[in-house]
């Protein structure tokens, strides 16, 4: 697919919805929801620091942003994004905004997340410096650069470990200036549903993907395969969360997280039978409202525990 010239692309439009959607705001829970339930993790440890906190989840949340942007701008450099595409921001093929614009932006986002790394480092430890550019660093390279991440098996896995498991840990040493096993014990089950979104997003833009040369995991094991592993993911993370209860990891108000099972069983079905991107785009919103109930309901458990 050649890539839009300057008179193909539609008239740039600067309503700051246009913007707003470039974030991709629905996929910004797989950074708020990390935050959010290593903090919570950390108030049965110590007294939280809310400042540290807003300023760990405003970080995060550039960064995810960032990384829909580099997304966006790499997409459409390869030319996988056309006016037509489904699922997409569509920043530049249907708003009209400079591919260079996008590219700017992002770099924008990841210097501002930069400049409230300093603020954590000094006031936690400045080891995390050298892990929040590796975080920074595979937000790029994850549709940036000359081998992609998003362009392997290997995207899922990625996804689930920096905006899953990392965050969380970090969330919680930035509080506690210690990690315990028990927390990345926690991390894992949300992981697990920040990778499903990446399993579901690839589900739906299989066959694009493939005419591209990508090498997704859905592509490599097939569709069918692609929605029986996500059902797979999705029971892995609730026998996961059952068995912290029945170890005494988690107290038993986690168990409210299992409420989103509604949701992943609607995100399964959604799946199943259909070939269309656009059919399966409810799917796909279900799959990361699930993850976003999981996390805030396993937060509000931990929560309620806490303070009885």
């Amino acid at each position: 697919m050649q890539l839009l010239t300057m008179d193909q692309r539609p008239p740039a439009r600067r309503d700051w919805r246009v913007f707003w959607r470039l974030t991709r705001p629905h996929t910004l829970t797989a950074a708020f929801v990390p935050v959010c339930v290593g903090t919570v993790l950390a108030l049965g440890d110590t007294s939280v620091d809310w400042l540290l906190f807003a300023a760990m989840l405003l970080a995060s949340l550039l960064i995810q942003a960032a990384t829909n942007m580099f997304n966006e701008y790499y997409d459409y450099k390869r030319g996988l994004d056309s006016p037509e595409s489904v699922g997409i921001g569509g920043a530049i093929v249907r708003d009209g905004l400079k591919p260079k614009t996008v590219l700017a932006l992002a770099f924008s986002c990841l210097g501002a997340a930069m400049l409230i790394g300093v603020y954590i480092c000094m006031e936690s430890s400045w080891w995390l410096a050298a892990v929040g550019t590796i975080c920074m660093a595979a937000g790029y390279f994850y549709t940036g650069g000359p081998f992609p991440i998003a362009y392997t098996p290997f995207g899922e896995l990625a996804a689930g470990f920096f905006m899953g498991c990392l965050i969380i840990l970090i969330s919680y040493f930035i509080q506690t200036g210690a990690i315990h096993a028990d927390v990345v014990y926690v991390s894992i089950p949300v992981a697990i549903f920040v990778g499903a979104i990446l399993l579901a997003n690839n589900i739906r833009d299989l066959e694009g993907d493939r005419e591209k040369g990508r090498k997704t995991l859905a592509i490599l094991v097939g569709r069918v395969w692609a929605v029986r592993l996500l059902a797979l993911m999705f029971v892995a993370a609730f026998l996961w969360t059952v068995g912290l209860v029945m170890i005494g990891t988690v107290p038993p108000w986690a168990l409210l997280a299992l409420v989103s099972v509604r949701k992943a069983v609607a995100a399964t079905r959604g799946f199943i039978g259909k070939i269309k991107p656009l059919e399966m785009m409810p799917a796909m919103k279900a799959t990361a409202e699930t993850n976003t109930q999981f996390g805030f309901l396993l937060t509000i458990g931990l929560l309620i525990s806490h303070w009885l």
